[in-house]
């Protein structure tokens, strides 16, 4: 199994001390947390992309390849590159100078994004955002294989022996196709035989593997290897302690604060109590056989080799957060990495002419 942490560079006042920490410093502290992402030995660092408040992560092409000259061995995702608001065109000339940049440390994850905000920034309705996120995909995939193009586009303009530069340096670049409930990312990513990565945060586990065996259904529908299909999952929140009552003691105030912000905001409570919220959500809270436990519970239903954690405190103090990054990584990883397969594909990067991998 492999790990990513991330991110989507949420802006918002501490939910215990209510401090709001300046838009410099919160960029140097994701900065600082991809170092020691690197440091602890995650397997990728990504970031998200959002256009609205309370996010800072509007351009991740910036925030990724200023990580990718800080560190060296560590892959590098986006979470999600919001497609269905983008130019195919210009989201690829971003990317492939990331991919060289990078090394090919590079990985996609799309995804159509959430937000009214954002939709009504890009001037993007519900009604044609699904069609929006396939068209650009399908232009983006195109560019990322051909050094020339030609598309009939309906929401840019069309493409007509079209030259796009740089060329990549990873042919192809890995793309996963983000989902939280709709089937649409799901038959994409199950038509081009791509990988999917389910959000797996807001609700408890059956709504996400109810899409998940969709999507394996609909990879076999388009006559896909059924041994090749691959999903990762996210994770609602990560605090690994030597016990579970020590977990459930530091977490508590941070759990309070955040559902009293829900329900300030008006969003939606699905779990109303601590305890509700470490037993059915994909929260990893506890100690580290609790969460080795409840990562092969969740295993045993999506199937996935890949998880994400939380890069950012969330609430935790930064030494809390930091020994319980530490704590995964010396006694819940090592477990999870022996009984839990990697991705049936190479996690290095691909070399541009032979398409064999390439060892950093």
């Amino acid at each position: 199994m492999k790990f990513l942490a991330i991110t989507l560079i949420v802006h918002r006042p501490d939910p215990l001390t209510g401090v709001l920490k300046s838009t410099q410093d919160r960029f140097r502290e994701v900065l600082d947390n991809a170092l020691l992402a690197e440091e602890l030995g995650f397997d990728g660092f990504g970031v998200g992309e959002r256009h609205e408040r309370p996010f800072l992560s509007s351009s991740p092409t910036v925030v990724l390849s200023h990580i990718a000259a800080l560190t060296r061995r560590i892959r590098l995702f986006t979470a999600v590159t919001t497609l269905s608001l983008l130019d195919p065109v210009r989201a690829y000339e971003d990317y492939a100078t990331l991919d060289h940049l990078s090394g090919g440390r590079l990985d996609l994850i799309i995804g159509k994004g959430n937000g009214a905000a954002q939709r009504e920034l890009f001037q993007v309705t519900p009604e044609d955002q699904w069609e929006r996120n396939a068209e650009s995909y399908e232009v983006f995939r195109q560019i990322w294989r051909n050094d020339r193009v030609t598309a009939a586009t309906r929401f840019r303009p069309e493409l007509k022996d079209a030259e796009v530069w740089p060329r990549p340096y990873q042919r192809p670049v890995r793309v996963w196709h983000g989902s939280a409930t709709s089937k649409e990312s799901v038959d994409l990513a199950a038509r081009y035989g791509d990988p999917l990565f389910s959000a797996n945060v807001t609700h408890p586990m059956e709504p996400y593997a109810e899409l998940i065996r969709h999507y394996r259904e609909r990879w076999e529908h388009y006559g896909h290897d059924p041994a090749a299909v691959t999903v990762g999952a996210g994770s609602a929140g990560l605090l690994v302690t030597r016990t579970s009552q020590e977990a459930l003691a530091v977490y508590r105030p941070v759990f309070e604060a955040n559902l009293a912000f829900q329900r300030q905001v008006g969003l939606p409570v699905v779990f109303d109590t601590l305890e509700d919220f470490v037993t059915r959500s994909s929260a990893l809270i506890g100690s580290p056989q609790q969460i080795i436990d409840k990562v092969h519970r969740y295993h045993e239903q999506l199937g996935h080799t890949v998880l994400h954690l939380h890069a950012d405190a969330g609430g935790l103090t930064d030494s809390r957060h930091r020994d319980s990054l530490e704590l995964f990584q010396s006694e819940v990883a090592p477990v999870l990495r022996k009984e839990i397969p990697d991705p049936p594909f190479a996690w290095a990067p691909v070399r541009p002419a032979t398409g064999e991998p390439a060892h950093a």
